[in-house]
Formats: C-alpha cells, sequence, structure tokens
C-alpha cells in the first residue's frame, strides 16, 4: 500500500452532522479520478458508517497512528477536511497534534500538500475571536478555508440538522483544481 497509481485525496472527517454523507464526497471525488483515503477524527467515527466508506474506497479508514509493521498508506497529494470542526479548526491552526488527522494536517502545509478546510459551525461559534483568529491563520499558511459569503456560512446555534442536505461538499472539490490566489 506504500504506492498507488493516480492522485490521493485524503478526506478527513470530523464529529459533524455532514458526515454522515461523506460517502456523497468520496463518490465526486472517484468520479473526478482520486483514490480516496477517509481519515475520521476519534469522536467522527461515531458518525460515519465505517464499513459502507471501507467499501466504497478500497481502503481502511484510518483514525489512529499505524503500527511499525503495518503498511504505510500512500502520501496524499490533496486534503480535504469536511465536515471541520470548530475543534479541529482550532487545533489545526495552532499547530496541535493530537491526534492521527491532526499530525497528518499539522505537515501538510509544510509538505506543500493543498488542504481545503470546508467548516461546519454554529454562528455563535464562528463569532469568536479564536475562530476568526484561526482561519486568519490557516489563511496565512495557505490553507484554502471555504468560510464566509458565498462560501460556507455557519447556520444558528442549534439548526444543524436544516443544513445537511445543503453543506457544499462540492465546492470543497472543485476548490481543489482552482488555481491559487
Amino acid at each position: 500500500m506504500t504506492e498507488s497509481p493516480g492522485r490521493v485525496l485524503y478526506v478527513i472527517v470530523c464529529a459533524a452532522g455532514p458526515a454522515v454523507e461523506a460517502g456523497r464526497l468520496v463518490a465526486m471525488a472517484q468520479d473526478e479520478g482520486w483514490i480516496v483515503q477517509i481519515v475520521a477524527t476519534p469522536s467522527a467515527l461515531d458518525f460515519i458508517d465505517v464499513p459502507a466508506l471501507e467499501r466504497q474506497t478500497g481502503r481502511p479508514v484510518r483514525s489512529r497512528y499505524r503500527k511499525p509493521s503495518e503498511p504505510k498508506p500512500p502520501r496524499a497529494d490533496a486534503i480535504i477536511v469536511a465536515p471541520a470542526t470548530y475543534n479541529t479548526i482550532n487545533k489545526f491552526a495552532q499547530g496541535i497534534a493530537d491526534t492521527y488527522a491532526l499530525g497528518v494536517l499539522a505537515e501538510a502545509p509544510g509538505l506543500g500538500i493543498p488542504v481545503v478546510v470546508l467548516p461546519f459551525v454554529n454562528s455563535a461559534l464562528a463569532s469568536r475571536t479564536a475562530f476568526r483568529r484561526s482561519v486568519a491563520e490557516l489563511r496565512a499558511d495557505g490553507v484554502r478555508v471555504l468560510f464566509g459569503p458565498g462560501q460556507y456560512e455557519p447556520h444558528p446555534p442549534s439548526a444543524a440538522a436544516d443544513r445537511f442536505d445543503a453543506y457544499p461538499w462540492k465546492r470543497a472539490l472543485t476548490e481543489l483544481t482552482r488555481p491559487g490566489d
């Protein structure tokens, strides 16, 4: 498993409502020729259908560092974090790598791997100075955070379920092919 023909897309899934539909992003990416590797935060494992995603990708869902005896997965050519939670966005911006998913993210900008972050946060969390600062810091590192008008706009508190169907999975994938700023 150390080498794969084709472009490898890591989809990092966090514990937020739209995670139950992560297979939609997988299907779109596969239609565009990507080999998809799902990386789930530990909490996201309760939101996703691990066996279904493993069948769909043909790869194990990763949520922990591998043991020395386990094969290395192929290196990502690009990464999408979706749905990206308040917690993950803030930890990513601060360089905290206390999970496998955050470890992958911590080094990606330094390796030149394109990263697209598609948040799923409510307006109360999005209004916090810490969150706004994290978005700005990630953008300064070259990470494409799809947050704001015309991208992802936060939902009101307690209204998350109303936003699952409209979650812009395709927007994250499209952002990978857009020329850099």
